[in-house]
């Protein structure tokens, strides 16, 4: 094979590698199916385990109505920080990444494009940034929102300089030593964090012995008895509550709740 022959089927390797990564963000990448995937499965997991068998959690499953099964995962990223912060950045950089595959990254090197970039690269990772804030303090809000914005500037060089969405490349573009290094990692720490650490997060809150939402006690009546009860809120109804009973194993009507202040069902499943 000549020397030109060796370099149009190096282009031709290097055209075909560009299109594939291309063709991956543009359906919403791995993230999107794993995303998928967790959202599925680990309701499921998540109230098994704490509600002590499959019995148990079709009897949840039936009380909370199919509706209010995201319930379940919201409940688990609003109560573990790290879990909440880690599903923000996947989520930050696979919108970002699909639309970045359909030509969304701003090119041209004046103010008005240099804006644009920085807006819609750094608006949905402050967003997320802020959101992380507020539910779990100012330090997991400044990583959060820190990661998710590098994470997407690392997208945003790649496309600018052809390294993915050739076709779409910014001509003459060079960035500096330090994007260079961004974007290189870029792609590495987003793998882990979307196929290594969101799911070992999640299985992990899943199978920690903790309820998902309030952990209430309630006056329960039992035919013409009432009595004091730990019940698991599922919804609201009038001035009670509908919950599952962690004393009688069954869904139940409560009153005059109060939150027991923990959240605490059972051991861990590594304890």
């Amino acid at each position: 094979m000549s020397d030109q022959d060796q370099d149009q089927y190096e282009d031709q390797h290097e055209d075909q590698q560009i299109a594939r990564a291309q063709a991956v963000d543009s359906k919403g990448g791995p993230g999107h199916t794993l995303l998928l995937a967790l959202a599925l499965a680990l309701p499921c997991v998540k109230v098994t385990y704490t509600v002590g068998g499959e019995a148990n959690a079709r009897g949840v499953f039936v009380g909370m109505e199919p509706a209010n099964w995201p319930d379940v995962v919201l409940g688990m990223l609003l109560t573990e920080p790290a879990l909440g912060a880690v599903f923000g950045i996947v989520v930050s950089r696979v919108v970002f990444a699909l639309f970045a595959a359909r030509g969304a990254v701003p090119q041209g090197h004046s103010w008005a494009d240099t804006a644009r970039r920085i807006a819609l690269t750094a608006v949905n990772p402050f967003a997320v940034g802020l959101i992380a804030a507020c539910f779990y303090g100012p330090w997991w809000g400044l990583a959060t929102g820190l990661i998710a914005f590098a994470l997407r500037e690392g997208v945003v060089v790649e496309y600018r300089t052809g390294r993915r969405g050739k076709r779409h490349h910014d001509v003459g573009y060079r960035p500096s030593g330090w994007l260079r290094g961004v974007a290189g990692a870029e792609q590495w720490i987003a793998a882990a964090l979307t196929v290594l650490v969101l799911p070992l997060l999640a299985f992990n809150v899943a199978l920690d012995g903790k309820a998902w939402t309030s952990v209430l006690e309630c006056q329960v009546q039992n035919g013409t008895e009432t009595s004091t009860q730990r019940l698991i809120e599922l919804g609201r109804k009038g001035n009670g509550v509908v919950g599952w009973n962690l004393d009688t194993e069954e869904v139940s009507n409560g009153a005059g709740c109060e939150d027991t202040g923990s959240l605490r069902v059972r051991e861990a499943w590594w304890e």
